[in-house]
């Protein structure tokens, strides 16, 4: 799933088992500085400077050189005039270049200077965005509101495989666009004194999952569309930890150049989680 780049979770301490919660907060601050790296990153998603649907009639954008179109086959197409250049797979591309058609999701990130131009497809569609590392939103980012990290909110539970792989279709923040994310299975857990099954997406490596959810902090101190929290792959005995400490934003927390998809219907919680990252400070969150 689109999604900014993250540092891998260390594997996450169990709460029952004694762990020392200065070691505990010692691993979660390490992994909370590279996070704010990552965000900060001179072509993160902070530096999206538009979102650009293209269309097969060439078209001219202000911030990204060339003129942009779709072909029949799916394909992206860029034409360059005298004096423009893009840096493609470490070559450079004058004239005429074709971006064959991606897989959904997908992106590529051809170069231009400064800029990186994002080539991409989601939900269907074929979108342009470019991102330039003087973007203001990037040159004046100051970190994410956070809750103190708290070793109850790492709660053990355990993987529930499905017999095969499920393709769930999941809404976006833009409206009419949809994703279609590949389930292995739920995770299950207890949190105020009840059970927990939220359907866990594939993570960033293999065997790794990835959750999306809302809870009752969702619009009010957190963003209300949705949080991402990483699980590290579960053991021999399918066990894994749910760190909500380790609970994070996806772009469209930050700026409205994003495509994120929704949580499914049943990764809603009705407690609140009071872990993880807060409503950023770009979205009227407070420090």
């Amino acid at each position: 799933m689109p999604n900014p780049t993250l540092p891998p979770n260390p594997p996450h301490p169990d709460p029952g088992s004694g762990s020392d919660p200065e070691a505990f907060v010692r691993d979660w601050t390490t992994w909370r500085r590279a996070r704010e790296r990552s965000l900060a990153a001179p072509h993160g998603f902070l530096a999206i400077t538009s979102m650009r649907w293209l269309t097969p009639e060439p078209t001219r954008f202000d911030d990204a050189p060339g003129a942009w179109s779709t072909g029949d086959d799916g394909a992206v197409l860029v034409t360059l005039a005298d004096g423009e250049t893009l840096t493609v797979d470490g070559e450079p591309v004058h004239g005429r270049h074709r971006f064959d058609a991606l897989a959904d999701g997908g992106s590529v990130f051809p170069v231009s200077g400064d800029l990186v131009i994002e080539v991409a497809r989601r939900g269907g569609q074929a979108l342009l965005r470019p991102r330039d590392p003087a973007n203001p939103l990037r040159t004046g980012f100051t970190g994410t509101p956070v809750f103190a990290p708290d070793p109850a909110w790492a709660r053990p539970g355990r993987f529930l495989p499905f017999d095969a792989p499920r393709p769930v279709t999941v809404g976006a923040v833009v409206e009419g666009l949809e994703h279609v994310l590949e389930a292995p299975g739920q995770v299950e857990f207890e949190l105020d004194g009840a059970a927990h099954r939220l359907t866990a997406f594939n993570g960033g490596r293999p065997g790794a999952l990835s959750v999306l959810f809302t809870d009752a902090t969702s619009g009010v101190s957190t963003y209300a569309a949705n949080r991402s929290l990483s699980i590290e792959p579960p053991d021999a005995e399918g066990r894994v930890t749910v760190d909500f400490n380790r609970a994070v934003n996806l772009p469209c927390a930050y700026t409205d150049l994003a495509t994120c998809p929704l949580p499914p219907r049943e990764n809603r919680l009705a407690p609140a989680v009071e872990a993880g990252e807060r409503l950023p400070l770009e979205r009227g969150g407070r420090p």
